[in-house]
């Protein structure tokens, strides 16, 4: 296919977010309390059983009482912050103010690190003329993340689901983006790292290409081995 458009996911694609470590360490450096290091090694297991960390590891359990909002997370800005306050609770942290700090956290440039070959992928296709969008299920605006990073030139449009009340894998997210991009939804790639969400862009007759959602360090290569700017040519 001649490919005139790519669409990319955000975090576990082009962006991975800090580990839960460094998310709460980050906080109780910056607003406490004070702990012992086998406290916040407690409270770092507990947050991370729990799935506090939006893009870090998956909930083992979701509560009954957060289903619901969790199903639908992602369709609105306080829905996401109620869901994933709502599982750093689950952690039973000391102080209450730690939930919304953490939170807060998330949404800092500082927490976010892009995979090393995005910057050279995203210019190739910049480069050759091809449009690029992000199509995000999230709950946050996370263009400050681009900006922050110097990648904001290379995107065209952001579609984010708390801004459309749509959560992939529907089709209308994807739709949306391709319209605003000009493009032929059979003229565009979707590049993603969940085969559920980022694999709805199939139905709408895009083809689908997907990276493994690793750590930054393990994963140096993952966007240039898809071959999207070779495929240019």
């Amino acid at each position: 296919m001649q490919i005139k458009g790519v669409l990319f996911d955000f975090s576990g694609t082009l962006f991975r977010v800090e580990d839960v470590g460094s998310w709460f360490r980050a906080v109780l450096d910056e607003r406490g309390p004070a702990m012992e290091p086998s406290d916040v090694e407690r409270y770092v297991r507990r947050l991370t059983v729990a799935g506090a960390l939006p893009g870090g590891p998956p909930p083992q359990r979701i509560p009954p009482h957060l289903a619901a909002v969790w199903a639908s997370r992602d369709r609105s800005a306080p829905l996401h912050r109620e869901a994933y306050t709502g599982l750093a609770r689950e952690a039973a942290l000391p102080e209450e103010d730690l939930y919304d700090a953490l939170y807060e956290r998330h949404m800092s440039p500082d927490a976010w690190q892009p995979y090393p070959d995005a910057p050279a992928v995203l210019r190739g296709l910049r480069d050759s003329g091809t449009a690029i969008g992000v199509v995000s299920n999230i709950g946050w605006d996370l263009r400050p993340v681009f900006r922050a990073h110097g990648l904001d030139e290379l995107i065209d449009v952001y579609v984010l689901s708390c801004e459309h009340g749509i959560q992939k894998p529907d089709v209308r997210l994807f739709r949306t983006a391709c319209t605003l991009l000009e493009r032929d939804p059979a003229d565009v790639v979707m590049v993603g790292d969940d085969r559920h969400a980022d694999g709805g862009a199939a139905a709408l007759g895009c083809d689908v290409r997907f990276v493994d959602h690793l750590p930054v360090a393990e994963r140096p290569d993952g966007l240039r081995a898809l071959g999207l700017v070779q495929d240019l040519a």
